[in-house]
């Protein structure tokens, strides 16, 4: 992960470009899982046991953390004050090596207030989207909610979109979150193994049809303008 974050030039401390390189794999992940995986059923966990179950289908999960309803903070899964199985912490205790490595205050701090920035699906967004292989699921309980790490998943949670799927799903995230416009599409190109290019302000994207991305500055900050097919 470190090399695809090099890639992108993705500054150590800077939360927004670390959750904009990882969000539009995550939000295709996440459309996936739930057609693939979830199907609308109802979920059951085991944590002894570390699966999560969808009618009768079972998966290995990894409990990253949980949000409190009462005092509205969130805990990371590696605090692990429920004493579980040290197999299902795993991921949130590599999570915050990673955090420690890249200077992420929030990818280290064990306890901290819930708003619009740091909350359990952003966090989980974060943490499924630096690892590999890994969806994650929302489960609610009267006391707030646990956010956990979904594997062995099939593959097709996991498959490239096609070009109208791309363009929807950067459409999707620049209008419902604060991000790095640039970060977004390039490392979202990266993880469907798109090939591309820049050309001045503008990125050619190889998909069937090629599509072109074009950019602008506002306020020192690559947005995007246009994005069409050609």
């Amino acid at each position: 992960m470190k090399q695809f974050l090099d890639q992108l030039a993705v500054p150590h401390g800077d939360w927004t470009a670390l959750f904009s390189a990882c969000l539009g794999k995550m939000i295709s992940v996440q459309q996936a899982c739930a057609e693939y995986v979830v199907k609308n059923e109802d979920w059951d966990v085991d944590l002894e046991r570390g699966v999560i179950s969808f009618g009768t289908r079972e998966y290995p999960l990894q409990f990253i953390g949980s949000e409190s309803a009462s005092s509205g903070t969130w805990l990371w899964g590696w605090e692990n004050i429920n004493d579980f199985p040290e197999k299902i912490i795993r991921l949130a205790r590599e999570t915050r090596e990673f955090g420690a490595a890249q200077q992420i205050e929030a990818l280290t701090t064990d306890e901290f207030d819930l708003n619009d920035t740091y909350n359990g699906h952003n966090l989980s967004i974060v943490t499924c989207g630096l690892a590999d292989g890994y969806a994650y699921y929302r489960c609610p309980h009267n006391g707030g909610a646990f956010f956990v790490g979904l594997s062995d998943v099939p593959d097709a949670v996991f498959d490239p979109v096609d070009f109208p799927r791309f363009i929807s799903t950067v459409s999707q995230c620049i209008q419902q979150f604060d991000v790095d416009h640039r970060l977004l599409v390039e490392g979202f190109l990266r993880w469907n193994q798109t090939p591309y290019e820049w050309h001045g302000s503008r990125i050619t994207a190889h998909f069937t049809q090629d599509i072109i991305i074009a950019f602008e500055d506002v306020d020192g900050a690559r947005r995007i303008s246009a994005m069409r097919s050609v």
